[in-house]
């Protein structure tokens, strides 16, 4: 990530000429609904919570179908035109006779739960089984239309969830060549970030953390291998929720890696994110993970908002990923600060990784990038547009378009490997794991007798470059990562009106002490701002 971020979140001239733009197409769309007898969108005061919506539900100020519609047609406004986010890469086609049914559920004193009518985006790479691809960004999959839906899929539209449609995101999770830029992808364009939209929204969930933050659906779900989920939140000014692995199910998300991948919501608020995050849980006996001995997962992570939820904590910081960055350092600087005062004590950490879980690690994503990929064109059948990894490398080669910026060099190095019997394989997932769990996140954390870990997600967002691809210069996701581990980030502030974000990680299955110290420091600061878009 950068370490100049000077540039204003947008310009005024900008910012009116989007909004202007926003009014007319409205008032367009309204027009064209009242000549064709159907009522207009309802309007939505800005951005609005779960329980914002809830309430009106139940006061008849909003219909889960208007509400639906709203978010439909600002998608068409600020994502397809306008300013052309490139948030979106699919819109649900039954998305308005989705909500008709929750309507109709809620006249005969139906509710599924708080989930009830909203409206949901999902990364392009999470199986839905209706009339919406699952593409993964790739224009090779541009046809690929799963059988079913994921079990994440399945768990939202049980809850009552209304899925918009499918958000864009870095091609293949961002795992497929040396200098790619985060948030593009061959079918959805380059993703830009609503706060600035020449700079980069970060990847590999950046058309979720995007259409969050420019008010594009109520909440997201994004993935993340090693910071696609908390980045993006970082870059957007959002809360991102990065489970332990194992809370959610993975079968039906096209993967990178079994052992670092899972699903997870992205949110304007901490509260919002838990409600999401505990409709997510049910155990899946076709993944291994959701089916630990030490698992623990919650149908309500609610309960463990508490405004004091910082009062006693031991927490340590993680600092070695500012170096020398100091405007970041001020506002970390800032947080900690909040911290003690909120009743925490914080205590400096010198490392946590290791040298050399790194690499490990980067192993282990070739092997199980290319175990996970042919098994999952085989889940689909002979109707997948490729049958394994080697067809998948020669098709997208043969694209002009896909091979334009980025080399693809990742799915080269992968295909050489060996499959998962392999002693380099195994030997290289038993390092990773005991190098970021026993000689890292949990010896710091016993040394220290932490609750958990803070440090900041990373800096301001960099300028989009697709010719040399990102420019990260702070991150700290990798701990928890290759663990496994928890982590949540949350607003901490801005430099130059573009937000940064505060990450808090720990130990497996502790997502109940990270949301008590997320929720407690977000009550205490309120630092996200509404972009300019």
């Amino acid at each position: 990530m950068p370490d100049r971020c000077s540039q204003p979140m947008i310009k005024r001239r900008q910012f009116c000429t989007a909004t202007l733009l926003l009014v007319l197409f409205l008032a367009l769309a309204a027009c064209k609904q009242r000549q064709s007898g159907e009522a207009p969108p309802m309007e939505v005061p800005g951005e609005i919570s779960i329980g914002a919506i809830q309430q009106a539900y139940r006061e008849g100020t909003h219909t889960v179908k208007g509400l639906t519609r709203f978010y439909l047609e600002r998608i068409e406004a600020l994502s397809f035109n306008g300013p052309q986010l490139n948030a979106v890469i699919t819109v649900n086609p039954e998305a308005l006779a989705i909500a008709a049914t929750l309507d109709a559920e809620m006249r005969q004193g139906q509710t599924r739960g708080p989930l009830h009518g909203i409206p949901v985006l999902l990364k392009d790479n999470i199986d839905t089984g209706d009339q919406m691809p699952c593409t993964a960004g790739s224009r090779v999959m541009a046809g690929s239309f799963p059988k079913e839906d994921s079990p994440l899929a399945a768990q939202l539209r049980e809850a009552g969830a209304v899925i918009l449609g499918k958000a864009n995101m870095s091609e293949w999770a961002n795992f497929h060549s040396y200098h790619s830029s985060s948030g593009w992808s061959g079918l959805g364009g380059q993703t830009k970030n609503p706060y600035d939209t020449s700079r980069n929204p970060c990847g590999s969930s950046s058309g979720s953390a995007v259409a969050v933050a420019a008010n594009l659906c109520v909440l997201a779900i994004g993935t993340e291998t090693n910071g696609s989920i908390v980045c993006p939140a970082n870059n957007n000014g959002i809360v991102g929720i990065k489970p332990t692995v194992g809370l959610i199910s993975r079968r039906g998300i096209i993967p990178i890696s079994f052992t670092q991948d899972t699903g997870g919501p992205m949110a304007r608020t901490v509260q919002d994110a838990a409600i999401a995050l505990g409709t997510l849980t049910a155990p899946d006996s076709l993944d291994e993970k959701t089916l630990a001995k030490d698992r623990k997962a919650y149908a309500d992570y609610t309960v463990f908002l508490k405004n004091e939820g910082l009062r006693g904590k031991r927490i340590g910081y993680y600092g070695a990923p500012l170096e020398s960055y100091t405007r970041e350092q001020t506002l970390m600087d800032s947080a900690i600060a909040v911290l003690r005062e909120q009743g925490a004590e914080v205590i400096a950490l010198d490392s946590i990784l290791p040298e050399g879980t790194r690499d490990h690690s980067f192993q282990v994503l070739l092997y199980e990038f290319k175990d996970g990929l042919n098994r999952y064109f085989k889940s689909l059948g002979p109707e997948s547009p490729v049958q394994d990894l080697e067809g998948l490398i020669r098709k997208t080669r043969e694209d002009s378009l896909e091979t334009r910026y980025h080399d693809f060099e990742l799915l080269q190095l992968a295909q050489e490997k060996g499959d998962l019997s392999s002693e380099a394989y195994r030997e290289a997932l038993a390092n990773m794991l005991r190098m970021s769990r026993t000689e890292g996140i949990d010896r710091v954390m016993d040394r220290h007798r932490l609750d958990a870990i803070i440090a900041p997600t990373g800096s301001a967002a960099w300028k989009t470059d697709l010719v040399n691809g990102d420019n990260f210069h702070i991150s700290s996701s990798s701990p928890a990562a290759m663990a496994g581990y928890p982590n949540i980030t949350v607003p901490m502030g801005a430099i130059e009106g573009l937000p940064l974000g505060l990450s808090i990680f720990g130990r497996a299955w502790s997502e109940p002490v990270l949301l008590e110290i997320a929720y407690s420091y977000e009550q205490a600061t309120h630092h996200r701002a509404t972009p300019g878009l």
